[in-house]
């Protein structure tokens, strides 16, 4: 299993050309430029896969907040793995540290719109089981959330500001 490490400019010059620009994801590689950019940025939660030079996974949480009081909560993705090497466990290890880490520094909840079957396995649950109301209503089942830490959250959720522009 290649490493998984903390993204840093210096490690590795665009985290998302050898993943998402790969997976022809291109609005999802404008976003993370986007996100890199934005005050919701926390670079202790981007992580990137590594194999010697080549890049073979990403995946970024940022702030989010839950409305209408301002909870500070975490919003996960893209995650992003190269077509080439996807099947192979590299984005579940990316998951998991990324999880792990949030928890470390007492984030108390990481929402994320995504297949149910895949984030299932990290112990997301469909986040109005949590009383957190999705940004778009829409979204239902695969608008999703885990309590990380303290007592529960309610409200409707939101992502840093980039998300706004898809």
């Amino acid at each position: 299993m290649p490493p998984c490490a903390p993204y840093t400019p210096s490690r590795s010059q665009d985290p998302v050309t050898g993943a998402i620009r790969a997976a022809d994801v291109i609005p999802e590689a404008r976003l993370v430029d986007e996100l890199r950019e934005d005050a919701g940025f926390l670079p202790h939660l981007s992580f990137v896969a590594e194999d010697g030079d080549r890049l073979l996974g990403h995946v970024i949480a940022t702030r989010g907040w839950l409305e209408p009081y301002g909870t500070p909560v975490l919003g996960l993705g893209p995650l992003g793995v190269h077509p080439a090497v996807q099947g192979h466990g590299i984005g579940t290890v990316l998951v998991h540290a990324l999880v792990a880490v949030a928890e470390a520094c007492g984030e108390r909840l990481i929402a994320l719109l995504g297949a149910p079957d895949y984030y299932r396995r990290f112990g997301f649950v469909r986040s109005m089981d949590l009383a957190v109301e999705p940004p778009e209503p829409a979204w239902g089942d695969y608008f999703q959330a885990r309590l990380l830490s303290g007592g529960p959250v309610q409200g409707t959720f939101r992502y840093a500001e980039p998300f706004n522009r898809l």
